[in-house]
This record gives C-alpha cells, structure tokens and sequence, in this order.
C-alpha cells in the first residue's frame, strides 16, 4: 500500500513568484556577462590559478606605476626650468 505525500504549499505568494520568474527570463546570459566586464571569462581555469594570474598581474602594474613615480622630475626641477611657479 502507497502512502500520498502531503501536498506542499508554496512559500511565496503567485505575485511574487511570477515577478521573479519575469526578472529570471530577462536575465543576460554568461557570454553577455563576460562581454560586459560583469564577470571573468575563466576558459575552464581553476579559480586557484585565476586568482594567482590577478594577484601577479595587479603586483606588476604596482611596481610598473612605482617605477614610473620615481622617474617622475621632482617640484624642484619643474621651477628650475620654469614649467612650474614657486609659489
């Protein structure tokens, strides 16, 4: 003999789930997403490895714009040749 299941009852109101069914249609797919800068496109990378690629690639950028900074003429100079005022 099969017992019957008790029929559930949704939590959420029919208002509620068939905006949330209208906003889930509309929603941009993942190429849209990866298009957009929204998210990275992985190409099947583990996340470990993404993450190390962003760390060392954000570490040379820092070191590349500190490089650039220090190469920079100081205030000093720029009055001595006149392109900056004393004041």
């Amino acid at each position: 003999m099969a017992t019957k299941e008790p029929v559930r009852k949704s939590s959420i109101d029919e208002a509620t789930r068939s905006e949330l069914e209208r906003r889930l249609s509309a929603r941009p797919d993942k190429q849209e997403l990866i298009e957009r800068n929204v998210l990275k496109d992985d190409k099947g990378i583990a996340p470990s490895l993404i993450a190390a690629r962003e760390k060392l690639e954000r570490s040379q950028l820092e070191d590349k714009l500190d490089h650039a900074l220090q190469q920079r003429p100081k205030a000093a100079e720029l009055v001595k040749e006149g392109i900056l005022t004393g004041g």
